[in-house]
């Protein structure tokens, strides 16, 4: 099923609905949405406060950059009739990350009525791919 694509304003009013804004743990993580689309979202996070204890970007920071991503885009998709909940989500770690910034792309591999799946490739500065994701969301109906 292809839904109609939403205008800016309508992206800006969905964000605005979430109750929790980006929520704390984005906040707490300095993850910052810089590009939302319904067919591309995008953001940074950076490495510093978020390693593991060799100094390395913890695996599980990734995989919260890409469930935000993938999450915004599957909210999108659902809004305004449905929402969407996690349900599935996995990551390949390719390479690790000491400094820097590192930056999330979110696209679509699945639109559907009842489900999203979208990949999230992480990147270095230099562009290098650090960390590719999937996940998986079910969509609901809104309360």
């Amino acid at each position: 099923m292809s839904r109609p694509s939403m205008d800016p304003a309508q992206i800006d009013e969905l964000l605005a609905s979430m109750p929790e804004g980006q929520g704390a743990l984005n906040e707490k993580m300095g993850v910052e949405v810089i590009e939302v689309t319904p067919e591309r979202i995008m953001a940074t996070m950076p490495v510093a406060g978020n390693t593991q204890p060799y100094g390395l970007l913890h695996g599980g920071a990734s995989v919260v950059l890409a469930e935000t991503l993938g999450s915004i885009g599957s909210a999108i998709h659902a809004w305004p009739d449905k929402i969407a909940v996690g349900v599935d989500i996995n990551a390949t770690h390719h390479r690790s990350a000491t400094g820097g910034v590192v930056t999330g792309v979110a696209t679509p591999a699945h639109l559907g009525r009842s489900s999203c799946t979208w990949e999230i490739v992480i990147t270095n500065e230099e562009g290098k791919r650090l960390c590719t994701s999937r996940i998986t969301c079910a969509l609901i109906a809104a309360p």
